[in-house]
Formats: C-alpha cells, sequence, structure tokens
C-alpha cells in the first residue's frame, strides 16, 4: 500500500473513530471495511446512514490518492438500498474515469454475504501533482 495513503488513512481520526480500516488500495481501487457496533445504530437499530458513507468516501478517498496527485471530493451521491444492523461491511472504489484535474470513481458497499447494500458515485478534483 502506499505510504502516503497508508499515513493519510491512519491520520483520519473520524475513520479511526468509526472503525473503518482501509484493506488495500491499488492504481485507482482501493478496498475498506468496518463492523457495524451498536454506535452505528439510529434511531431504527439499523446501520446508520452516516457510516455507510463514511465507509465509502474512506474507500474513495484512497483510490482518488493513488495516483501521487492529492485528490480532495467535489461531488458526490449515495443510493441506498438493503438496511443492516450487524455484521461487516466493504466498500470498494473503483476508478470510471481520470484526466488532469477530475476523476470520477464508483464505490459500491456490500455484506459479508456480497449483497449490495449502497452505490456511492463520486467525483474528485486533483490538485497540482506531489513533488
Amino acid at each position: 500500500m502506499n505510504d502516503i495513503i497508508q499515513t493519510a488513512a491512519d491520520n483520519d481520526k473520524f475513520a479511526k473513530h468509526n472503525g473503518i480500516k482501509l484493506l488495500s488500495v491499488g492504481k485507482g481501487s482501493a478496498k475498506a471495511e468496518v463492523e457495524i457496533k451498536e454506535h452505528h445504530l439510529n434511531g431504527l437499530d439499523i446501520a446508520h446512514g452516516g457510516i455507510i458513507f463514511t465507509l465509502a468516501d474512506m474507500a474513495f478517498a484512497a483510490a482518488s490518492n493513488s495516483h501521487g496527485v492529492d485528490a480532495v471530493a467535489v461531488n458526490v451521491s449515495i443510493s441506498f438500498f438493503k438496511a443492516v444492523s450487524s455484521g461487516r461491511l466493504f466498500a470498494e472504489a473503483t476508478e470510471i474515469s481520470r484526466n488532469r484535474k477530475l476523476a470520477t470513481y464508483r464505490m459500491d458497499v456490500t455484506d459479508e454475504a456480497g449483497e449490495i447494500i449502497a452505490t456511492m458515485q463520486g467525483t474528485a478534483y486533483r490538485k497540482t501533482p506531489r513533488k
């Protein structure tokens, strides 16, 4: 895993607070996981949309920064398909397109059985390349 991306993931206080772990990073791709705990549940005792979004966002951040250029989200949308109350969730980011300034990614969130929980699409602004 890229040292810069791993350091950023290790320093992500919000992701760490929520128990999100970065599992892998490749060029234009990444995978993250979280185990749903009681503090992740909303008033209906199902996983809060915020934890699902944050999980997908962690994979998005790692994938969009995997080319050695700092990238930040400029637009993100998410669709939720299935409610969960326990178990592990995984988010896998895949690069759809990339040019000098913008890159688009799709993040699929699945449960342990591989069933789709949510899909997120994000566009990242790519800053000046790192020196």
